[in-house]
């Protein structure tokens, strides 16, 4: 006959127990565009800091098929633009998410093809923007952050004449 060290458990009551346990990992998951702390390695970026320099009127939108009008939107916003302007230290003067304090960012190319705009941190950092696309005349963002992404959208800047 064999003895067990611990007490007889009702299948029943444990199998609730167990079910909490196995499903709340599940809950730390990443969620989709978030990227775990140093998952990236940074790598050279194409985009330059003169590509960003300059006068731009700001607008955002959440569905792409707002788009072309939150680019006639941005465009009405140059009479007060959003200047950025070079950095002390080579990098570009713009604000972070909520704070109205101007910082230096620096462009990030990541080992995932995209690259981001942010403070100093491997590419991807939660605070940073991953620049989606850029042009002579404009450019678009969103924030890393799918909390910060969620209030603000994604950014279209229209380059201001002049």
């Amino acid at each position: 006959m064999m003895v067990s060290a611990y007490p007889a458990l009702p299948i029943r009551a444990g199998i609730p127990a167990i079910l909490v346990l196995l499903l709340g990992g599940c809950g730390t998951t990443i969620d989709e565009g978030v990227i775990a702390p140093g998952a990236l390695t940074e790598r050279p970026s194409t985009i330059r800091n003169e590509q960003l320099i300059g006068k731009w009127g700001v607008a955002s939108y959440r569905e792409e098929k707002d788009r072309k009008r939150v680019e006639a939107q941005a465009r009405a916003q140059c009479r007060l633009p959003y200047i950025i302007a070079k950095g002390p230290s080579d990098g570009v003067m713009m604000h972070l998410a909520d704070d109205a304090k101007l910082y230096e960012l620096r462009i990030k190319g990541g080992s995932d093809g995209k690259t981001y705009l942010g403070p100093e941190a491997p590419p991807g950092e939660w605070q940073d923007r991953e620049i989606i696309s850029i042009t002579e005349k404009e450019m678009i963002m969103r924030f890393v952050d799918p909390e910060v992404h969620g209030r603000y959208g994604t950014f279209i800047y229209v380059r201001c004449p002049g």
